[in-house]
Order: structure tokens, then C-alpha cells, then sequence
């Protein structure tokens, strides 16, 4: 048995206020298991995406997310054997995307392929558990949009030279779109 506070693990870096890595900690090897704090604004994720392999639960605990995700029509046409396939960086268009609110004491889940991202977007801090199967994320595929190539374009994360941050940067040209302290 392991067993841990909460409040003694370090927070990772990245765009979400607080986020505690809860699964490396407990030693869990099929589960991903992370504890976030969103601030008015901040999200979980580094942009609008989807994991080939793994399906996440978000429980919240107190606060509320909004989850933006494909809409029901492209949820439907995924189940039906795209997921065989691998992912392919298009993003589903701006109409197929619908917002869900999840408040504490609920939870959600994404399938593998499913795309989504979840926000605070409220005016008071929340906070949730991700539970992620298997643990390895595997492909994950990141879009955000790029000023440069004027649209949503596939993205990679990597460490600032002196590792204080982590920058989101655009596949197709290489812009920085983000910067996350």
C-alpha cells in the first residue's frame, strides 16, 4: 500500500494552476491519476485534443468545468470504426463542437479519439481528479490556434532553454503559441 497527501506533492508546470501527479506518486501502473486546482480561466490541457489510446474520467470535486468537445453527430461516426484507424490531425469544425458542463459531484468521460478540452470558466476556482487508461498517454494530438498560419494547427510542447517553462509551438511553422509558467 502507498499513501499520499495531497498537499506534500509538488505541482507540474503547465496550463493549469495546480496540477499533482497523483498516480506516479501512489506507484499505479495502469492508471494515470493527476490532481489539478484551474484558476478563473485556466485550463487542464495545453490546447484542444484527443489521446489515440486513452480514455480519461474528470470527477470534479468543487467548482465547475466546461468542456468543449465534438458534438453528439461526430461523438456518433467515431464510434463507429474511426477510432480503428490512426488519428489524423483534422480538427472537427467550429459548428460540430459543443460545451458541457460538468459540476462537482459529476463526472465525465472521453473515449479514446474523442477530442476535447476543459476550462474554467467561471469566476471561482475549481478543482477535479483526471483518471487516464492506460497510463501512458500514447499519440496525443494537440491543436491551438496559430496567429501565423491564420487557423487551429497541430502542436508539440517543449521546454524553454532554461526549463522555467513549457511552450506550445506550431507544428506547421514553428510559432509559439503559448507559454505556460
Amino acid at each position: 500500500m502507498r499513501h499520499v497527501r495531497v498537499s506534500d506533492l509538488d505541482s507540474w508546470m503547465g496550463p493549469a494552476d495546480v496540477k499533482r501527479p497523483l498516480g506516479r506518486e501512489l506507484g499505479t501502473e495502469g492508471l494515470a491519476l493527476n490532481y489539478y486546482e484551474l484558476a478563473p480561466g485556466e485550463s487542464f490541457a495545453f490546447g484542444y485534443h484527443r489521446h489515440a489510446d486513452q480514455e480519461e474520467v474528470f470527477y470534479v470535486l468543487s467548482g465547475a468545468v466546461a468542456f468543449e468537445t465534438s458534438a453528439s453527430a461526430d461523438r456518433e461516426s467515431a464510434s463507429s470504426g474511426a477510432n480503428d484507424r490512426e488519428p489524423s490531425a483534422e480538427e472537427p469544425s467550429e459548428t460540430g463542437r459543443e460545451e458541457v458542463v460538468v459540476s462537482a459531484g459529476e463526472a465525465v468521460r472521453f473515449e479514446p479519439g474523442e477530442w476535447q478540452q476543459g476550462w474554467n470558466r467561471g469566476d471561482e476556482r475549481c478543482v477535479a481528479l483526471a483518471l487516464g487508461a492506460p497510463s501512458d498517454t500514447g499519440e496525443t494530438t494537440i491543436l491551438r490556434e496559430c496567429a501565423d498560419c491564420g487557423e487551429a494547427t497541430p502542436q508539440r510542447i517543449e521546454a524553454t532553454d532554461d526549463r522555467d517553462a513549457l511552450v506550445t509551438l506550431c507544428e506547421d511553422c514553428g510559432a509559439e503559441t503559448g507559454r505556460f509558467d
